[in-house]
């Protein structure tokens, strides 16, 4: 059962990501016959921890040793914790957690401790997308899925960018407790409680410039020419080339064939139609060479995870839908 629950804080700890644990699980709604739980702030590194944001810090008397009785420790995001070291006492005691059937969250950043003791190897896992890549660096071992909003490898559960930890909460407060506590407290917190999509929606990918040697002024018209149906025997008569040579140039010097690079081109131009302009669906579908909305939408929920409706709610609000 999910009753104790601790946050266990390193020095320069995120505010936000620390209030993202407080809230599902530190705040009591008795009056709405939600379950209460044990909730303590636990620090790594004494009893006066700093915050990342100036003049802010956080005090608390729990000690690791607090770490022993909880059921779940939550670890948020913090300051540099990318590059710093871990205190020894914490990494033992996450690991003794674990092997006892202690459940471990991680919100962004806090990732990067669980990986410091080992609790990734062999792990699915998520993380900011930003950071994605230096977390394969730093664990090799770990199976990181940087499009989605949280991971849930019992009895690790791993979340990406800040409000994703609110996704994770509400997550294991679902499985343990049903949807109906879920659903409560996601309505007093006035969120979603549960997000379509992951982090691919809100992945940063500008259409690429090629430096590629014998593809390149086939792939810049390309770019210009998204709303045109083309076949591999019309870019290789472009690049004077034979379809066999074209091909196979293209994947050396791209990594994909003509086919997924220009679709992926063609999500990406509607990613930026949905967010700056008011184009309907058709007018977007036929500008990035799907053709029809329902084509688009195929598409784009195979490549972002979510509908172009939805999408476009996310960046700019509902009345936009």
């Amino acid at each position: 059962m999910l009753k104790n629950v601790a946050a266990v804080l390193l020095d320069g700890v995120h505010p936000f990501e620390l209030g993202v644990v407080c809230e599902v699980f530190g705040i009591d709604r008795s009056d709405e016959g939600l379950p209460v739980y044990d909730f303590a702030v636990v620090s790594a590194e004494g009893p006066t921890l700093s915050t990342h944001v100036g003049g802010l810090s956080v005090s608390t008397p729990y000690g690791l040793d607090r770490l022993e009785e909880a059921d779940l420790i939550a670890v948020p995001a913090g300051a540099d914790y990318v590059v710093r070291d871990y205190p020894p006492a914490l990494l033992d005691a996450l690991v003794r957690a674990v092997e006892r059937g202690t459940r471990v969250l991680s919100v962004c950043s806090g990732v990067f401790v669980l990986g410091a003791a080992g609790l990734l190897d062999g792990r699915r896992c998520s993380v900011h997308w930003r950071q994605a890549g230096e977390l394969a660096v730093r664990n090799p071992r770990a199976v990181i899925e940087p499009d989605v909003l949280y991971v849930d490898e019992d009895p690790v559960i791993t979340s990406a960018g800040t409000a994703a930890g609110i996704d994770a909460c509400l997550h294991l407060v679902r499985k343990e407790q049903g949807p109906e506590v879920a659903n409560k407290i996601a309505r007093r917190m006035v969120v979603p409680p549960h997000r379509d999509g992951g982090q691919a929606q809100y992945i940063e990918r500008p259409l690429p410039r090629t430096s590629c040697d014998t593809v390149g002024e086939v792939l810049v018209w390309m770019e210009e020419h998204l709303d045109q149906e083309v076949t591999v025997e019309q870019l290789a008569a472009r690049a004077h080339m034979s379809p066999r040579t074209f091909a196979r140039r293209f994947q050396q010097e791209t990594g994909t064939t003509p086919y997924r690079w220009i679709l992926r081109q063609r999500v990406l131009l509607a990613q930026e139609l949905l967010e700056g302009s008011d184009e309907t669906m058709d007018a977007i579908a036929w500008r990035t060479g799907f053709g029809t909305a329902a084509a688009l939408r195929h598409q784009f929920v195979r490549a972002i995870g979510t509908t172009p409706n939805a999408y476009r709610r996310a960046f700019r609000g509902p009345q936009a839908a």
